[in-house]
Parts: structure tokens; sequence; C-alpha cells
């Protein structure tokens, strides 16, 4: 037993140093040479904008992967769908952790949210909190008569300023400020005065598009960053601050609410707001096992502004870039408009219902063409890995950030043909029946990121983005102002959005159809 157990560990220690040496062995992915402070400083002052250029220019230089040292140090770029899928399904666990951001840390409350909070026992307990209560499809239809209100309220400021302006409407502000009241609820379960809804929005825009200014704080050393940029770290605990204190008066009038209803236990008279199970109902009492304690309140306020955040943005300016593309290739918005028309029959003028949405094929076609061709972000949040790792040959180190450049992938043209052209028909048919968006067989795009860290809650974004998109194709008949063209030039921001924002001229079709 004894001897067996010897050559047992002395295998282990072979295998260990033959790992050791092959790490060492390999290098970091090319890239352009690297300055010390120098380059860091030179990233610095490049805005944002040309980040993404830059890095299509390298990896036609050096290849898929590719090294590159930021403002917040070492950066692994992947531009390879196949590698990508490498990385975040094949090897999942060793690459779904966060790097650990300074500016990132105060305004998530050290991390400690979905999305950037480190892999283990804590993150796990979020995320299965998040999906498996809020987005249950048994939660999803508890929320439908919200959506429906919310669409109904988005409809009327449509036909309002079209009548006020020669038929002629701004689309983003509007579908940005549906979104967000949709969210609100969802997250507070409670109807939210527009006032305080205006200033929660706008704390939360400062916040997000504040970001890359906040991120030269991860530069320098935390003394130093704060007696150098002094104004810019109070700025950012202002804006904190603020924040928490809107969100904590929801918070404590949704406690009031629970309270008052447990009281009186009287559902025979209850509201929307009392049946449905909110987002913040499932903080208040979540039990964090490692550190055995429930959310302190800055934690759930940080949850509930991730919440906000997250699903806000990117699945506005989705819907935005659908609805533009809609109103620029008139074949889009006449199969569309058959196609609703089928499954409608005579129920003109009604909703588009969320039980229509799985009868309808070249809707959600037109969806995932919208986000193949127009992703949100053009980088999922940045992943670090939970181990020094090889992949393609190069060394991937535990201390580094590695991103993962999705247009890139859903432009691939080895996998998609025509790829800038926006054809929502390449996902109808044999080949694309049940095309799968987790790439969990093959990574084709990733809108939604992949792997572990994938967004949890993709299928609701695909449920608002159907619902609104069929509504608004179904209640007005969608053309490009004045005769013009619609410009598909995008911007960087926090997502990516259009340079121009879209504008349309609308009529009402059934009015139009009376007539």
């Amino acid at each position: 037993m004894g001897t067996w157990c010897i050559i047992f560990v002395s295998l282990c220690l072979c295998m260990l140093i033959i790992i050791i040496r092959a790490l060492r062995s390999h290098h970091l992915p090319p890239g352009p040479l690297h300055l010390p402070i120098i380059s860091n400083i030179l990233f610095l002052l490049k805005p944002f904008s040309q980040l993404e250029p830059i890095l299509r220019n390298l990896h036609a230089k050096h290849g898929p992967i590719i090294t590159l040292y930021l403002w917040s140090g070492l950066n692994i770029f992947i531009a390879d769908r196949s590698l990508a899928y490498q990385a975040l399904i094949q090897n999942g666990s060793v690459f779904a952790n966060r790097p650990n951001f300074l500016s990132n840390k105060n305004i998530t409350n050290d991390q400690l949210n979905i999305s950037s909070s480190a892999y283990g026992t804590t993150w796990r307990v979020l995320r299965r909190n998040l999906a498996s209560v809020m987005l249950h499809p048994a939660r999803f239809r508890s929320f439908s008569g919200i959506r429906k209100r919310v669409l109904d309220d988005l409809l009327n400021l449509f036909k309002s300023e079209a009548e006020s302006n020669h038929s002629v409407i701004k689309v983003r502000d509007h579908i940005q400020h549906a979104i967000f009241c949709l969210l609100v609820f969802m997250c507070f379960g409670e109807s939210v005065d527009e006032e305080r809804i205006k200033n929660i929005k706008h704390l939360q825009r400062l916040l997000i598009l504040g970001f890359r200014r906040f991120s030269v704080l991860n530069f320098l050393p935390k003394v130093i960053s704060r007696l150098l940029f002094r104004k810019r770290w109070q700025e950012l605990v202002h804006l904190r601050k603020a924040q928490r204190d809107a969100l904590v008066q929801l918070i404590e009038a949704r406690k009031k609410g629970i309270e008052n209803r447990l009281r009186s236990r009287n559902t025979e008279n209850s509201d929307l707001n009392e049946r449905v199970i909110c987002y913040v109902d499932t903080l208040l009492n979540l039990q964090l096992p490692e550190e055995n304690r429930q959310l302190d309140e800055s934690e759930v306020v940080t949850l509930c502004s991730e919440f906000l955040t997250a699903g806000t943005d990117t699945t506005s300016t989705a819907l935005e870039w659908v609805m533009a593309n809609v109103v620029k290739y008139r074949d889009v918005k006449r199969r569309l408009m058959e196609e609703i028309g089928r499954v409608m029959g005579d129920r003109e003028g009604k909703e588009v219902k969320e039980e229509d949405l799985k009868k309808l094929p070249y809707l959600k076609a037109t969806i995932l063409e919208g986000l193949r061709r127009h992703p949100p972000t053009h980088f999922v949040v940045p992943h670090a890995v939970t181990k020094d790792v090889v992949l393609d040959g190069y060394l991937i180190p535990k201390k580094g950030a590695v991103n993962f450049m999705v247009a890139e992938m859903g432009w691939d043209p080895r996998v998609w043909e025509d790829p800038m052209a926006f054809k929502p028909e390449r996902f109808l048919g044999i080949e694309s029946e049940g095309f799968d968006i987790r790439g969990n067989k093959e990574i084709k795009m990733m809108p939604f990121g992949a792997g572990k860290r994938m967004c949890p809650a993709y299928n609701l974004a695909m449920l608002h983005l159907e619902y609104f998109v069929a509504n608004l194709v179904w209640k007005f008949e969608w053309k490009a102002p004045n005769g013009g063209d619609i410009d598909l030039s995008g911007k960087q921001e926090f997502t990516m959005v259009m340079k121009h924002p879209l504008q349309a001229q609308i009529h009402d079709r059934i009015c139009d159809h009376l007539s």
C-alpha cells in the first residue's frame, strides 16, 4: 500500500512539474511593443471609440489572439469564434472569473454583483437567485400586465409626438424610458412617479456614461490616484451616494408595502403590485453562505442598480437598431407585417400578445439578425482566468483581463455569407431551425456572451425585443422622414448606439386601413 502511495505521489509531482514547465515555455499572445507607464498613458489619452479600429489592425497583423497593455493593465483580446468556444465552453470554469478593477469596485460595492463578482460561491448564489426566481418562464407571465401598460404608454407617446411634429418621432429616448420603467417595476414592484423615475434614470446614466472617465482610477495605486484625481474620486463617491439615497427610498417603500399586506392578509382587493414578486423581494432575505449573513443595504442597492442598468441600455439599443433596419428595408417590414397579420387574423388594432410570439418565426429571425449585425456591446464584460492556462499555444495569465470581440464573431465571413448585409432569412429554414444563441455546440455569434458568465437574462431580453417590435410594427406604418434614408453608422457610448438617433415618420396603421 505504501509503495503504491509513493508511486502515485511521484506521478502527481512529475505531472505538476511538466505542467509548470509547459506554462513557462509558453509566451503571451503577440502584440505591439509595451513600454511600461508610457503605453498605458498613450491608450488612456485615446477615446474608447478608437480602440476597436486599433484592435482590428492588430488582429490583422498578429492573428486572432493578441496582448495589449491598456490603462487597466494587461489585456488579451480574442476575435476568433473557435478560440472563444475553447475558452468559454470547453474550459468554462477556468475562464469564468472577473478581473479586479478599482473603479469598478467603487461602482459595484466591492464587486458584489452578478456581472463583476469573482467566480465562486457568492456569485453562484446571486446568479441562481436571479435566474431561478426572477427569470423563470413562469415569472415572465406575472409581469405581462405591466408589459402591456408600458407598451400602451409608449404607443401613446409616439402617437402624441407624431401629431405635434408632422408625423415624425424621435425613437431612442421614448423606448429607453419605456424599458427603464418596465424594469423599475420588475425590480421594486411598485408604481413609481414620473419625477422619481427620471431622477433615478439620470443618476444611472451619469454613472455608466462616466465609467470610462472613472477607469483612470485603475491606473495608479489607490492612495496616489485619490491625490491626483481627487475631483474625480469625489464625483464618483457623490454619484454613488445620490444613487443609493434614491434607490433606498424605493427599497424601504417595498418593505413597508410587504409589511402592510402581511398585516391585512386581504388578497381579494389586492392590485397588480401585490400579486407580483419583484427582484428586491428576493434580495431582502437572501443568505450569503460563505459569510453566513444577509445582504446589507448597500449590496441590495448595487444589485438593483445592476438589474436596471444591464437590462435598459442593451435592450433599448438593440430595439432601436432593429427598428432602424425595419424602417430602412421595406421588404423586411412587409414580411413582418404579413406574418403578424396571419397570426392576428381579425384582431385588427389589438395587442400582439406574448403567446402569439412563438408563432412568428420571421420576427424572431429579424431580432436575431439585429443582434448579429448590430450587437449592443461589441465586447462582453472582461473575463479572467482562475489559474494560468494555455490557449492556442499562448499563455493566458491569471493576472490580466480576457476580452472577446463580439461584433467580429458575428461578422465572420467564414460563417455568415455577406455578413454586413441585414438578412433575417439567414435564420430561417432547416439549417437555422433551433438556432442556439448560447453557443453550447458552436459559437457563431455571442451578443449575450457565452458559457458560465453568459447574460442570465437573455430570454427576458429576447421576449422584450420580440414583444415591442411586433407591436410597434403592427400598430404603426413606419417610413423614413421625408422619403430620406436611414444612416446605420454606429457610435460608442456605454453601448454601441446609432450615431444619428433613429427618427421615423409614423401613421396609425389602423386609421389608415379604415380610411
